[in-house]
């Protein structure tokens, strides 16, 4: 790592170059780093667990791409697929064997999905499995956690109301107020939250969607009998359970969360890892849903780069990797010695916080309390997490640039890598203590 005052300068140049054209110099808000007071890196390279910054700064990367990469960066085997598929060319806007070969994994991977449809984002999956539901139960009414994110839909850019399993607000403008009334938003872990709006839009809830395992305000798991509540409330009011697995999926588990907990989804919407780095997402689930799907059904989905063929190249790639060897047992591993570490280093320090890990991601709270919904992340110290990522940036450690994000730990972090982010964390904690 450089240091001094100007040790991101070419960065500072770039982002002010990039503003001048694009709404405030990023092409996704959180890559701004407003959530931290800061700048953003420009990145130039990544290999392995490492990205280099345009300055030639070098980072151990936890982001990982905000979860795809759980290979590391530049994966031999995944640039040589993706490299191969290309002279071969790179759209063909027709079916290939690759896209089935990728549905076949999937659907051996997860036992509640029969069918799938590839497409291009885990927004445009979610949109596409909440039209389904609606479909398939002739309902519209959805009902949502609040603090799980799944993606900018109009529908589901939502804030919950003033009371228990109140008619949503939009939380975006451009959201018009009749889409926004047609979400329940309840707190996250709430069992007598999600029994109310059952009970309150009796026979109009065509779905129930969640984050199993939530990760969109911070890693927080599901407590016990949550899922399965979940299903049993969606079973007896014949209502949809969509788990949104873009982030969990093929990474808390080949078979995602739903293979961790034992809880089935009628929908399941995938992402992130499901494209290898590139971007692609999936929709799958029962047949009998699926099918209604054009152009079998009455449902209209439809998408130019659908199934690219890089995309699948790269999914099929990393996906034949994790279901070899010992794969998960080395990512859990790594994220307990990580958690492990980072709660020895804090308690030294006389820092209060909690640490929420499931497999590979995790997040660190600065709170003396459990983490179990939004209104308890909100509840943690944000300033001290500023401080906690200032300081870990300067000293070669890649955070995600937000309180409300996870950490992501990847096949490629090493024993070393690990212990250097804890050394450079125990050093941190004691800064942020003497101050």
């Amino acid at each position: 790592m450089k240091s001094g005052k100007n040790f991101r300068q070419k960065s500072a140049h770039a982002f002010a170059e990039a503003s001048e054209v694009i709404p405030g110099g990023v092409n996704s808000p959180v890559r701004a780093f407003g959530g931290v007071d800061t700048e953003p890196l420009f990145i130039g390279s990544a290999s392995g667990s490492k990205i280099y910054d345009i300055d030639g700064n070098e980072y151990i990367d936890y982001v990982c791409s905000w979860g795809p990469m759980i290979l590391g960066h530049a994966h031999p085997k995944v640039v040589r697929a993706v490299t191969e598929a290309a002279r071969r060319g790179m759209s063909f806007g027709a079916p290939t064997q690759a896209e089935t070969a990728l549905a076949q994994k999937v659907v051996a991977a997860f036992g509640s999905i029969e069918k799938v449809r590839m497409i291009n984002s885990g927004t445009e999956a979610v949109m596409t499995a909440v039209r389904l539901a609606r479909a398939f139960t002739e309902r519209d009414y959805i009902i949502k956690m609040v603090g799980c994110y799944h993606g900018h839909s109009d529908s589901l850019l939502v804030s919950a109301g003033s009371g228990l399993a109140q008619i949503s607000k939009p939380s975006s403008k451009g959201v018009p107020q009749q889409l926004a009334e047609l979400t329940v938003a309840i707190p996250y872990n709430d069992f007598e939250a999600v029994e109310t709006a059952f009970e309150k839009y009796r026979g109009r809830i065509a779905a129930v969607l969640v984050e199993p395992v939530a990760a969109n305000m911070g890693v927080v798991p599901p407590v016990d009998g949550y899922l399965q509540m979940l299903r049993r409330l969606s079973d007896k009011n014949g209502a949809v359970l969509i788990f949104d697995e873009v982030i969990t999926g093929f990474r808390v588990a080949l078979g995602g969360a739903q293979e961790l907990y034992g809880v089935n989804a009628d929908l399941t919407c995938l992402g992130k890892i499901i494209g290898g780095g590139l971007p692609a997402a999936m929709v799958g689930g029962l047949a009998k849903i699926m099918d209604m799907l054009a152009p079998l059904g009455p449902v209209y989905q439809a998408g130019t780069l659908s199934g690219n063929p890089l995309a699948t190249a790269a999914a099929n790639a990393t996906l034949e990797i994790l279901a070899g060897g010992d794969c998960y047992t080395r990512l859990e591993a790594s994220g307990a010695a990580l958690q492990a570490g980072l709660e020895h280093a804090a308690e030294s320090a006389g820092i209060a916080v909690t640490i929420n890990r499931v497999g590979s991601i995790m997040s660190c709270f600065f709170t003396d309390k459990p983490v179990l919904n939004f209104t308890d992340v909100r509840g943690s110290n944000i300033k001290m997490f500023k401080k906690f990522f200032s300081g870990m940036l300067k000293g070669g450690i890649y955070l995600a640039p937000s309180a409300y994000e996870a950490m992501f730990v990847s096949l490629a972090h090493s024993k070393e890598d690990v212990e250097k982010t804890l050394k450079v964390a125990h050093n941190v904690f004691n800064r942020i203590a003497d101050d």
